[in-house]
């Protein structure tokens, strides 16, 4: 509980002084997860972690949760009568990628890093924790919500069909949630930045796999087979038109092939070829316009080469979109917490995917970004999300937490 020293101080007063006094710590917490990434559904060691920590604060927690019980949340209950509850998310998963940073914290996993900040995420929501269990005053409950496989797997799906958004009757913990706001680092905004847009911020994420199946031969006699090669090209380009002649202009579609793989050698014609990649779309009608028109293009191009087409679809994330007053919520109080010039709308949504997309389909969600740029920094020369050479800047971890109190204590 808060000293003597606090309880008389304003509310921002005292989380600023808790949280500035807890920041050394956050900086070890985070460079340890950072240490120890762990992919996708396999987050055991980071979960164990996690509940050591929480059950450090004394908080009512649920373990076991997600596809492999590496899920966790913890409740802390309002100190008055309130009808509101609170929910903040962090994911917990890393990546398959081999960190190139050099420093002192990096990767001891091989071919696994923590290349998308969730490392950064885990630590600011810990954070958050342990300064909220020191008020005296709390007028929200509030759910803290630690998810595993953010990256591959949609452990907020499997989280929201376990009921962790309903309260202990429904499968959670305390009283059903109200509200959601989870956040992400972001490269490329300045330092201490925060930016949200009502609606869509993030796009739907679709993957296919592709074979195109021909009849293989000489090279020297192509007459007599019927070329994947050729008819799988002419897919990849036929595509392209979908985004641009049957989208609406005013929406956004992407369909981009990541990988082509065909062929033994220089004088054979193979069987077949394989085209793998990823469709985003804004909106729920493009994302099925897009859906509906990949099968119609793939399979009648390849026929028209001669070849047919297996079609693998693997339905992914939904669009991540905000709640609008949730958002405005969110953009209100950054600006009340951190100064309306380090507060922006973001003009445009991401192409990329999230699954706290998840969350908003059962109660009103917000998602917002964190900007993690130097200050002086060339935009332009500093690693993104899901590189190799990528770290959570630790300056934005205090500025993270102050957030994400001030939306659990509004």
């Amino acid at each position: 509980m808060t000293t003597s020293s606090t309880t008389s101080m304003p509310l921002s007063q005292t989380l600023s002084q808790l949280i500035k006094a807890d920041t050394p710590r956050l900086t070890e917490l985070r460079r340890e997860f950072h240490k120890n990434p762990e992919l996708s559904n396999n987050e055991h060691a980071t979960a164990k972690r996690i509940e050591a920590e929480l059950r450090e604060l004394g908080l009512e927690i649920k373990t076991g949760l997600a596809t492999n019980g590496t899920g966790i949340i913890a409740y802390l209950p309002a100190t008055a009568s309130t009808t509101e509850t609170i929910a903040l998310r962090a994911d917990i998963d890393a990546l398959p990628i081999t960190e190139s940073t050099g420093k002192a914290y990096a990767s001891t996993n091989p071919g696994v890093m923590h290349a998308c900040g969730h490392d950064g995420h885990t630590a600011i929501l810990l954070g958050v924790a342990r300064a909220l269990t020191q008020l005296d005053e709390r007028p929200n409950n509030v759910l803290f919500l630690f998810q595993p496989a953010e990256e591959d797997g949609g452990g907020a799906e499997v989280m929201c069909e376990q009921g962790v958004l309903k309260g202990a009757n429904g499968g959670g913990l305390g009283e059903p949630v109200t509200r959601i706001y989870g956040l992400h680092g972001w490269p490329r905004m300045e330092l201490g930045k925060i930016g949200t847009r009502p609606g869509p911020l993030m796009a739907s994420t679709d993957d296919f796999d592709v074979r195109i199946i021909g009849r293989g031969g000489h090279a020297a006699m192509p007459h007599l087979a019927k070329d994947p090669i050729v008819a799988a090209s002419a897919v990849v380009m036929a595509l392209q038109t979908i985004a641009s002649r049957s989208v609406n202009p005013n929406d956004a579609g992407v369909i981009t092939v990541g990988q082509f793989q065909a062929g033994t050698a220089n004088n054979i014609i193979p069987d077949s070829a394989r085209i793998v990649g990823t469709i985003r779309a804004l909106n729920d009608d493009t994302r099925a316009l897009l859906t509906e028109r990949f099968r119609q293009v793939v399979s009648s191009t390849a026929a028209a080469h001669g070849c047919t087409a297996e079609i693998e679809w693997h339905p992914g994330y939904p669009v991540t979109a905000n709640d609008p007053e949730s958002t405005e919520h969110v953009l209100e109080i950054a600006r009340k917490t951190i100064g309306g010039d380090m507060v922006e709308l973001v003009p445009e949504a991401s192409m990329g995917g999230e699954d706290f997309s998840y969350y908003g389909h059962h109660v009103p969600a917000c998602f917002f970004l964190l900007g993690l740029l130097p200050d002086g920094a060339d935009a332009d020369a500093v690693p993104l999300l899901h590189q190799p050479g990528f770290d959570f800047n630790e300056d934005a971890l205090p500025i993270g937490v102050r957030l994400m109190c001030a939306l659990a204590t509004a």
